[in-house]
């Protein structure tokens, strides 16, 4: 199945003054139409900033783009305005990302109105409320500010802002971490009709585990910029093969009495700097199962079964 975005080494990198700080290092990521890739790992190690590249919010340092097999590097105000229509975000904090200032039926119109899609304002209104009927907000709220609503009503408002355009491609960026835990089961729930009934395909960046076992179609684990694992959801949870991504695992909370005496994996030593990182594997100063070779040289991800990948020598010796 051809994939209807696909990055190939995609590297953002930020200039300060002690060096340039690799955010983004190498990231060849496919995502087919209607599916959903979960990229996982700690704070810090560049998976919004791989949201936003892709999205060209963030121009990328070098590597490539492609929608539907074209490139979108190449596209200029123009060309850009016409692809939001199909790549749209859902950010993280659902105040943050709205206007305060602005009705319930303002903030979902905004983006009709800006990019022409529904001239008329009778239009446009008609519109705004089947988008809050369809993300399941009440109709009296269209005139309501952000400040009188909930945590979980705001994430719905950016939904329905990032649906109005009409996108194939979203990045929902850690879009329910903000959220009480039976928030996040509505709005998780609410994604998913929305990914059946619309086809819709998602990148969808979190730092729970929990959660993009729930919805991921497949599940990339990064680490200082790189990808280090990527793998079927189900097949990542059955049989992790880097370091990393079975100490992310092992620090799941889990009320079962007997996994109490399981071991469990324990990263000890500092992250490494991503200003100007030494070649070889970036997390060998912490890896238990570390050699002089991983320190020396790069270890790219190397296919151990279909659509299983790990980057690292012992692991994938092992797979």
């Amino acid at each position: 199945m051809e994939p209807l975005i696909e990055t190939r080494n995609l590297k953002k990198y930020f200039k300060t003054p002690s060096g340039e700080l690799h955010a983004v290092d190498g990231m060849d990521l496919r995502i087919a139409e209607g599916q959903t890739l979960g990229v996982v790992g700690e704070s810090g190690c560049g998976k919004s900033t791989l949201g936003r590249t892709i999205l060209r919010l963030l121009e990328p340092s070098s590597g490539d783009i492609l929608f539907e097999g074209r490139s979108i590097l190449g596209h200029g105000k123009r060309g850009l305005r016409a692809m939001r229509k199909s790549m749209q975000i859902i950010f993280q904090d659902p105040y943050s990302s709205i206007d305060p200032r602005m009705t319930v039926g303002e903030i979902i119109a905004e983006p009709l109105v800006v990019s022409g899609l529904a001239p008329g304002r009778g239009q446009v209104a008609e519109v705004v409320r089947g988008l809050m009927e369809k993300v399941e907000l009440s109709r009296r709220l269209e005139g309501a500010y952000p400040h009188e609503l909930d945590g979980g009503r705001r994430q719905r408002i950016g939904i329905a802002r990032a649906l109005s355009v009409g996108p194939r491609f979203i990045v929902c960026d850690e879009p329910v971490s903000a959220l009480d835990v039976s928030v996040q089961a509505q709005i998780l729930n609410l994604m998913m009709d929305l990914q059946d009934e619309l086809n819709l395909t998602y990148l969808f960046i979190t730092h729970n585990l929990s959660v993009v076992k729930h919805i991921s179609d497949e599940i990339a684990v990064m680490y200082l910029g790189r990808c280090v694992e990527v793998a079927p959801s189900a097949e990542l949870f059955a049989r992790p093969l880097h370091p990393y991504t079975r100490a992310l695992l092992g620090a799941i909370p889990s009320i079962d009495l007997g996994s109490r005496g399981k071991k469990r994996e324990i990263i000890r030593g500092e992250v490494t700097s991503p200003i100007d990182p030494k070649p070889g594997c970036r997390f060998a100063p912490r890896c238990a199962d570390g050699s002089a070779a991983c320190a020396e040289g790069e270890c790219g991800l190397v296919e151990v079964s279909p659509g299983h990948s790990v980057a690292c020598r012992s692991a994938a010796q092992l797979g």
